[in-house]
């Protein structure tokens, strides 16, 4: 999914020096350029990876190549290169580019073709593209202590949202939707009144139990790797977790709220205007924080190794 947080001072002009890699070539970002009759372009035939970049090294880089691979399998494209020279990629790409606290953007697209809706027989070759992006780490690091207002927004998505596609057209709209309304975030309900997730985030709750509570996996749902990787330190660090929907309702009555994502964990302080719990970030998401912040930090691998 696409992530807050990135300072990249867009302008029409890349930033001097700044380099993208696209199939094959480590190229001057305002250089970098796909085929017209690109699938990913014409059609939103894609799709993306998004890996935080902490120190230097990569986070959770094995997750998020996971997942890569099965999105692309669910969707029938290859991948567009061994995995071992991909990570080799990733790391020189972040290397030239000097980023110490940042976001790695990975995109693979079907590749191009001439225009037609059928996916073309005999296979095209894919196109794979790569940017990194310098984010502001004090910003994020004020949301982290501070918390973020969200807003509930109708789930217009298609239905696999577990495929983790280029077609983000409902989540822009409903992220520009909470920015108008003076809020970070949206999360998104279903028709049958349950939040799955956020535009660009998995949601969480610390129900009145205690418990720390997120939306079981589906097609309805993206397997956020923050999430994965939560559930995993949570489990170890003996935290009661619960996997269920819940409504904006249970989400208004609980302790505590936070959103996961490549970025890390941010407390949730109010919903639709109302306040969660005492309004300021708990001592359960503070502990996850901690869990997940030791986690990653343990994972990135260096790229300058």
């Amino acid at each position: 999914m696409p992530e807050p947080s990135v300072s990249h001072g867009w302008n029409g002009r890349a930033p001097a020096g700044r380099v993208a890699y696209v199939d094959g070539r480590y190229i001057p970002h305002g250089r970098a350029a796909v085929h017209i009759e690109d699938r990913g372009l014409q059609f939103g035939d894609a799709i993306y990876e998004v890996c935080g970049i902490v120190a230097g090294g990569l986070r959770d880089e094995d997750e998020h190549l996971d997942r890569l691979a099965r999105s692309l399998g669910e969707i029938g494209i290859a991948m567009p290169m061994p995995r071992n020279v991909l990570r080799l990629v990733m790391r020189e790409l972040v290397r030239r580019n000097r980023i110490r606290t940042g976001l790695l953007y990975l995109q693979v697209t079907r590749g191009a073709a001439r225009r037609d809706h059928p996916i073309p027989n005999p296979a095209s070759r894919p196109t794979l593209i790569l940017t990194v992006r310098e984010m502001d780490a004090a910003a994020l690091e004020r949301r982290r202590d501070e918390g973020i207002a969200v807003v509930t927004r109708p789930d217009e998505r298609w239905a696999r949202c577990d495929i983790k596609t280029t077609q983000l057209l409902p989540n822009l709209l409903a992220k520009t939707s909470a920015r108008k309304a003076g809020a970070y975030e949206a999360w998104l309900v279903d028709e049958d009144g349950f939040v799955t997730e956020g535009t660009s985030t998995n949601a969480w709750i610390v129900d009145t139990a205690g418990r720390l509570t997120t939306r079981n996996l589906s097609h309805e749902i993206l397997p956020g790797v923050t999430r994965r990787v939560i559930l995993e330190a949570a489990a170890e660090a003996q935290l009661p977790v619960s996997e269920h929907r819940f409504t904006p309702s249970d989400a208004l009555a609980a302790r505590e709220a936070f959103i996961s994502s490549a970025t890390g964990v941010v407390p949730v302080t109010s919903i639709d205007g109302k306040t969660i719990g005492e309004g300021r970030p708990g001592p359960v998401t503070r502990r996850v924080q901690e869990l997940y912040a030791h986690r990653s930090a343990s994972s990135a691998s260096e790229v300058s190794r």
